[in-house]
């Protein structure tokens, strides 16, 4: 499976949750490819403090950037039970080529207008890739939910009414121990104290999207 983090719109975690779906699929026995696709390489650099660490990331890492991230993905995708792409926060080849060699592209929001707003251009990009890539699965899903109020369901609600995308109901909250672990190159399900809440919005989100979790 082959599976892209992605959105048009910057800040709304696609590296964390990245790193956190590839690691707990890796730590479920899983033989996993982490491929960084952002120029700002958050990915390789989470990976880089990872091995430093812990001695080993756990998972394969490449970097691709470009129109060469089709080819370098497809080449690998084989050797792989899951393969999952982190690009950066805005319309790019390297976002392009991703949507057109995944099965499926998890794009996460925030409850905010501006993540809702931006959510029309990842709609026109998959639409785009669906013209060579039928198959092409557009997830979308709240990353940050609010603890109160109805922000949360006034997103699902309008998303709902996008037939291009599907929602997920599966919510990772606004939870420190996701930005707490990852400073340490960890997972939620590593980190300690263990967050369980956050541990179990995780598994759901991936249970609800890739149909496996840790």
């Amino acid at each position: 499976m082959i599976v892209t983090l992605a959105n048009t719109k910057g800040g709304v975690g696609k590296t964390t949750i990245a790193t956190n779906i590839a690691i707990s699929a890796a730590l479920a026995g899983a033989h996993v490819l982490l491929v960084d696709g952002d120029p700002q390489a958050t990915a390789s650099l989470f990976s880089q403090v990872r091995e430093e660490d812990l001695g080993t990331k756990g998972y394969d890492l490449r970097q691709w950037h470009g129109e060469n991230l089709y080819d370098g993905v497809l080449s690998l995708a084989g050797s792989y039970d899951l393969v999952v792409i982190d690009v950066g926060g805005f319309d790019s080849a390297a976002m392009r080529a991703a949507l057109l060699a995944s099965k499926q592209v998890m794009i996460p929001l925030g409850p905010r207008s501006f993540d809702l707003w931006a959510l029309d251009r990842m709609v026109d990009l998959v639409t785009d890739a669906r013209a060579h890539n039928p198959d092409l699965l557009a997830s979308a899903f709240i990353n940050g939910a609010d603890a109160q109020g109805q922000d949360n369901y006034h997103l699902q609600a309008a998303v709902e009414k996008m037939p291009a995308i599907r929602f997920v109901p599966a919510m990772i909250g606004r939870r420190k121990a996701f930005s707490n672990s990852a400073a340490s190159g960890l997972s939620v399900l590593e980190s300690r104290p263990r967050d369980h809440r956050a541990i179990k919005e995780l598994m759901a989100l991936m249970t609800a999207t890739i149909g496996y979790a840790h």
